[in-house]
């Protein structure tokens, strides 16, 4: 079953303003999956199959975990049979909609 989430995860014990060496962390550990991904201002998108996704969730979790003593954590998914390419696709298709 192909999905698509959106994944916020950040520490929330940290002190400062800037979060992005924690992001980049997360970051890697989704690139490393070899999932298709798109980093966003407020999140990053992957694409794959609902256990690979997953999995790779708990790994940016396990990877913040592990000097994290606080963490927040949103997930967002549009889990769908018979899309491919959805993290282009579906933007695509409503850019071609635009005026």
């Amino acid at each position: 079953m192909s999905v698509i989430v959106d994944l916020s995860i950040f520490p929330m014990d940290k002190q400062g303003t800037g979060l992005s060496p924690y992001v980049a962390r997360v970051l890697d550990v989704i690139g490393q999956s070899g999932l298709d991904h798109r980093l966003g201002p407020m999140g990053t998108a992957i694409e794959g199959e609902w256990e690979e996704v997953m999995q790779v969730v708990d790994r940016c979790y396990r990877a913040l975990e592990e000097d994290c003593g606080r963490i927040y954590l949103s997930l967002k998914a549009d889990i769908r049979r018979d899309r491919t390419n959805g993290l282009d696709g579906k933007v695509a298709s409503v850019r071609e909609k635009c005026v």
